[in-house]
């Protein structure tokens, strides 16, 4: 970067949005300090050892729409580890009836794509398909940048279309439950209609369905540092930060336990709780509204077979308890029969739940679904519980959602918390970390051609 006067930033943060910031900004050409107070990389994405397995805390998936994670995963060397679907294709296990049914797609242009497989989709009954597809039309003619769609639930306007109570649960909180981590009801409209018209309405291989094929720290961690370092970005873990403050300089002067460190620019790229304690006085104009983004929990079931129970790589259930089913046997290295991992978003019935009431409960119930379930063993049974896994995507969170700027210069806020326009997934937390990147370098009339475009 030769013409150029020598810049520093700090990053606070490493998961998603903190990674992609810091490289971002040493791509820029600045000097960039990592700071994480945990051990490892990679926030609420991560992994770690239980004896001889390598377990995820949590089940995560992507979609093709999902254009910032997926240049993230080119970044750090990682996408042939976390490959696409060549085409939509969801089992759905309807579990009063024990019927299968699948939401497949087609080549065909949208809206037509998903007619086939809406079509087919046992379910429903033929009126509440016509009554969907009605709803989906009037939902792509949704304007995302009206504010009076945060205000509204999902649930209502749903509801407000013909939906019936069978139709919200076998196909709108089928899907929005997973991508929203709320029920229709407790959703935004407007973070519900931009999931379901990103996913769904825009391109026919929008929502063809991705996942790590190797645990998420391998992706999150491992080649997240490799990538880092050869940035020369330089990573402290179990750093955490104590203070930000404004130099007399105009600067910036961040304080670990270790070091204090002088830098020209600042990312906070931390949960909305942890940058309001540390948010200098006037960085934003209402910072107590930070406090008001609620977060809502993710419980993850861990079950360990002697032997093969499920021949599909995942299936979604309907009329159960149980949500989403993933086969976790390859990425965690178990070789004694098969382990599933259950996601169960929405969870705050549950979240507490001892483990023995979950195992009295969701094992009958797996039994139930994997009829081969029914005689294996059950080597290893636990829990992962995520609190406060994502904000909470309740009507009237738009407003609270603050940009990346702030009211102090060189200081910037990511997070899948901040106005990205997404709900919390990994596809918010990274383009939060390239916006809030963007906005650095521009301020510091450095280049920034070579950051994910859609961000901006």
């Amino acid at each position: 970067m030769s013409g150029y006067e020598s810049k520093s930033a700090v990053v606070v943060g490493g998961g998603l949005a903190g990674v992609t910031a810091a490289l971002a900004l040493a791509d820029g050409g600045l000097r960039v300090t990592l700071l994480e107070g945990r051990p490892r990389l990679g926030g609420l994405a991560f992994s770690f050892k239980r004896g001889e397995l390598t377990v995820d805390n949590g089940q995560h998936v992507y979609l093709r729409c999902c254009t910032a994670y997926r240049w993230f995963l080119d970044r750090i060397g990682g996408a042939a580890l976390a490959p696409l679907q060549d085409r939509l294709d969801v089992p759905v296990l309807d579990a009063d009836r024990m019927r299968l049914g699948r939401l497949r797609r087609t080549a065909l242009p949208v809206p037509l794509h998903l007619a086939a497989g809406l079509s087919a989709y046992p379910h429903l009954s033929l009126a509440e398909r016509v009554k969907v597809g009605r709803a989906a039309l009037a939902l792509k003619q949704l304007d995302l940048d009206d504010p009076a769609l945060d205000a509204q639930d999902f649930g209502s306007w749903l509801a407000a279309r013909g939906q019936s109570p069978r139709a919200i649960e076998a196909l709108w909180d089928l899907v929005g439950v997973a991508t929203l981590n709320a029920t229709a009801g407790d959703a935004s409209l407007g973070l519900a209609a931009m999931v379901f018209k990103t996913g769904l309405l825009t391109d026919p291989g929008a929502a063809d369905i991705g996942w790590a094929h190797v645990p998420l720290g391998e992706l999150h961690d491992t080649l997240a540092r490799k990538a880092l370092d050869a940035a020369g970005v330089r990573v402290e873990t179990r750093a955490k930060v104590d203070a930000i403050s404004r130099t007399e300089n105009g600067g910036w002067q961040v304080e670990t336990e270790g070091e204090r460190l002088d830098v020209d620019t600042v990312v906070l790229a931390v949960p909305q709780r942890e940058a309001y304690e540390l948010l200098p006085a006037g960085a934003l104009d209402d910072p107590e509204a930070l406090l008001s983004i609620g977060t809502a929990p993710i419980l993850n079931v861990h079950v360990l077979y002697d032997r093969k129970v499920l021949k599909r790589p995942f299936f979604a259930a309907v009329g159960s308890p149980v949500q989403w089913v993933f086969d976790r046997t390859d990425a965690s290295g178990y070789e004694g029969g098969q382990y599933l991992a259950l996601s169960q978003s929405a969870a705050q019935d549950e979240i507490d739940a001892p483990v023995a009431r979950l195992r009295a409960r969701y094992l009958p119930e797996l039994e139930r679904l994997l009829p081969a379930a029914r005689g294996a063993q059950v080597r290893d049974f636990f829990v992962t519980r995520e609190r406060t896994a994502t904000f909470a995507p309740t009507p009237g969170v738009g407003r609270l959602r603050p940009g990346a700027r702030t009211e102090a210069p060189g200081l910037y806020l990511a997070g899948s918390w901040t106005a990205t326009g997404w709900p919390a997934t990994m596809e918010g937390a990274v383009r939060s970390g390239t916006t809030a990147a963007r906005a650095a370098l521009s301020a510091l009339s450095r280049p920034h051609d070579h950051l994910f475009q859609e961000a901006a």
